[in-house]
Parts: C-alpha cells; structure tokens; sequence
C-alpha cells in the first residue's frame, strides 16, 4: 500500500486544525487538479503499521484536538479502499471524537451501491464526504473544502441515517 503525504498541522483543509493524509493512485486525473504527483499508483512512499502511528500520534500533538482529512489521490478507489478503511477505522477506534473528512472524485451515490465490507466501514465511520470530480470550468475558489462548484459537502450520518 502506497501513499503520498501527510500534512500534520492543516488550517485550511477543514474546520479547525487538521491532519491531512493524502493516498497515493487516482483513476480519474482531472485537469487542473491540485495533486497531480499523486495519480501514479506506484508512486508515493509504503504504508507501515509506523505510518499509522504517525497518523495517531499526530492527531493527539501538543494536546491539540485535530480533524482528519484524506485526500489523494483518489481514497475511494478500489486500489485505495481498504487503506482508506484501515485509517478510518483505526483512528475512530482510537480517537472516537475525531472528525473525519474524505475527498472523492466519486458521487456519493454512485459509492452508495457499492455494498463491499471496505465501503460499508468507510462510511459507517466517516463524518463527511466531499463528493465529485474537480471541474476545471465550474472552478470556485470561494467555497469551503471544495475546488469546483459541482463538488458537495455530504453529512454520511446525515444520509447514512436516512437511508437505514
């Protein structure tokens, strides 16, 4: 398992202070997409039981309570899926009151069918799904945690609730 980054102290990812994990591989490649060198499956650097760690230990610094973001990439992704679940599940495991916060190039309802054990854990623990492929052409700066204006915020307790 690949990924391409973490990011121990991100302000500007989410609401408050955050951890941003971004996995490595992404089918889609949008153009103008901000992560370009995370597209390559094959590129990043190797997932360790060490980098989980890191994950926990960061999101626990100096007393700070911090969001978690992941990025990529693509998380989402069936190469990316059960990475994402291990990080997801873990953290929620460790830290219950951590908000979690996943970009995806997918719609929300296109994953809604996948019923795998990795999608199901991802978002049974998940707080928020930023759904939908970066358009260059709908490009909006002004919008929270979102490049274009086709992507959306999704509450997964929200929806994940209504759907039960």
């Amino acid at each position: 398992m690949q990924y391409a980054g973490i990011i121990y102290d991100d302000f500007s990812a989410a609401p408050g202070v955050c951890l941003s994990f971004f996995v490595q591989g992404c089918p889609f490649r949008c153009e103008g997409c901000h992560n370009p060198e995370t597209w390559d499956f094959s590129g990043g650097r190797e997932f360790t039981q060490g980098t989980l760690d890191s994950i926990i230990k960061g999101l626990r610094a100096n007393g700070v309570h911090r969001n978690l973001c992941i990025m990529g990439g693509e998380p989402l992704c069936p190469e990316n899926s059960f990475l994402t679940r291990l990080v997801v599940t873990t953290v929620k495991k460790e830290l219950p009151d951590t908000k979690i916060y996943i970009w995806t190039g997918n719609t929300y309802e296109d994953l809604a069918i996948f019923s795998d054990l990795n999608m199901r854990e991802i978002f049974n623990n998940a707080d928020f799904l930023i759904d939908g492929p970066y358009i260059q052409a709908e490009r909006d700066l002004t919008l929270p945690m979102r490049g274009s204006r086709n992507q959306r915020i999704i509450d997964l307790h929200e929806v994940c609730h209504e759907e039960a």
